[in-house]
């Protein structure tokens, strides 16, 4: 019997999904207070906005992580009127995209999901292993 992953390319869209689904179930799992995760900062900055603010600290990275999953488990994404704002600077910014070969615009578009994905996954990762450094236990 093949595993959920195996029936999965290597580099498929679904397959990345799912890793990132799983990265942030184990961090659910491993997370059982996630109150000491306030006011520890962030070892990176992800937007220009946070690093105006400076105030993102682990705890709301954990709340995005989940959030983020959500999204992606549900299909459905929020109306926020401050990402709003920020995503009509993309859109600005990529509408010379929008007259490109279609085809181009698809590739370009999964490499970036792709990537998107593969970050978060990541730094889902790395704030379990912050979380489990902050309480004491090895990994």
């Amino acid at each position: 019997m093949q595993s959920a992953e195996a029936k999965f390319n290597r580099n498929s869209l679904l397959l990345a999904l799912r890793r990132y689904s799983s990265a942030v179930r184990d961090m659910e799992h491993t997370i059982l207070l996630p109150s000491l995760l306030r006011d520890v900062p962030t070892d990176e900055v992800w937007d220009c906005e946070a690093r105006e603010e400076s105030s993102k600290d682990l705890y709301e990275s954990y709340l995005m992580f989940k959030t983020i999953r959500t999204m992606v488990e549900s299909g459905l994404v929020p109306l926020d009127d401050h990402k709003a704002k920020s995503n009509t600077t993309l859109s600005k910014n990529m509408e010379p995209l929008l007259d490109a070969d279609p085809e181009a615009l698809f590739h370009f578009h999964l490499r970036g999901l792709f990537s998107v994905m593969s970050n978060l996954t990541k730094k889902t990762q790395s704030l379990t292993d912050k979380y489990m450094d902050i309480i004491g236990v090895a990994k």
